[in-house]
Formats: C-alpha cells, structure tokens, sequence
C-alpha cells in the first residue's frame, strides 16, 4: 500500500532533466485523490527536484480533476507570488487559472503574471501568457490589456512566446461565438 512517504520518496533523486515518476505519481492521485494534499505540500519541499516533480505531477492531475485544487486555492494563490524555481511558475501558471477565482483573486494572478513576463525562463513566460488569456476568457475587463501585452510579446518576445501569442491572440479574437467555442487548453 502506497503511504504520502512513498509518494514523495518517489519524487526524489536523479537531475532536473527528468521528471522522474511524476507520470506515475499523476496516475495515482487521480485513483486516490486523497494523495493531492501531499503534492501541494510537496510544492514547498526543501528539494528543489521534489517539487518541480509535484508541480508536474500536480498539473497533470488537475488538468483531469480541477476540482481537487479548490481546498488549496489560498496556498496555491500565495505560492504563485512567492515562487521563484522556474519549474514551480510555469506549473503554477498551468494551474492557478483552474481555480474558482474571484474578480480579486483573478487581478492578483494577473499581476503575478505579468511578473512571469519579466522571468529569464522562455518557458515560464509563455506558460504566463496562456494563463493571461485564460483569465481573460473568463473575465471580460482583463481581456483589452492581455490583449495588449499578448500583442507586445508576439511581437517581441521569444520564438516560442511569438508563436503562442499568435495563437493566442487568434483564439481571443475570434468572433464572440466561436471564441465561447475555444477551449484553451495546450
């Protein structure tokens, strides 16, 4: 029988190259849901490899149950302003915009994310700019400047932030009825 020891155990060891057996770890939450608190608490652990691994394992899980994050919307709000481990934000920016977010909470996840703009990982700043229009999906006042900075990063950002932006910028501009359409999702 697997303890919350043993999951975190398994998130340990190797390099930062591998995501080690978070797929697996991902596959067993989804069974035993009753595993999730460790992972978000994992997102905390001093090993800097356990919690990119929970970060990965986390988002995987949530992507199939967002219903599980809702306990651990305050933590998760309040570690998407402290994180500074690359792996934690772009996670982070994955997840957060799958809470039940408040008119207040979805402003503080903006400005945070405008933040992840200015981070040297191309990775983090691309996962901010889908999680900016994800919030602006659902949130009519944030859609003009997402828009705006969408359509600064797609001119000067990365290849890879050009490349999303375009989508991106594509999907939120799409007619009002084919954007209630568009699910945005990678």
């Amino acid at each position: 029988m697997t303890s919350s020891k043993d999951i975190l155990r398994r998130l340990e060891g190797g390099d930062r190259r591998s995501i080690g057996q978070s797929n697996q770890i991902a596959a067993l939450v989804l069974k035993r849901s009753a595993f999730f608190g460790e992972l978000i608490r994992a997102l905390r652990a001093p090993d800097p490899l356990v919690r990119m691994r929970a970060a990965d394992a986390a988002e995987k899980v949530s992507l199939e149950r967002p219903d599980l994050l809702v306990p651990f919307k305050t933590e998760l709000l309040r570690l998407l302003q402290e994180a500074t481990q690359q792996e934690l934000r772009w996670h982070l920016a994955q997840i957060v915009p799958r809470l039940p977010l408040t008119k207040r909470d979805r402003l503080r996840a903006f400005v945070v994310f405008q933040l992840y703009l200015q981070d040297r990982s191309s990775i983090v700043k691309t996962c901010a700019m889908q999680a900016l229009a994800d919030l602006a999906s659902t949130d009519t006042e944030l859609l003009r400047p997402v828009l705006e900075l969408l359509r600064k990063y797609t001119r000067d950002g990365t290849a890879a932030m050009r490349a999303r932006g375009r989508k991106l910028l594509q999907q939120l501009e799409a007619p009002s009825g084919a954007k209630a359409r568009v699910l945005f999702r990678r």
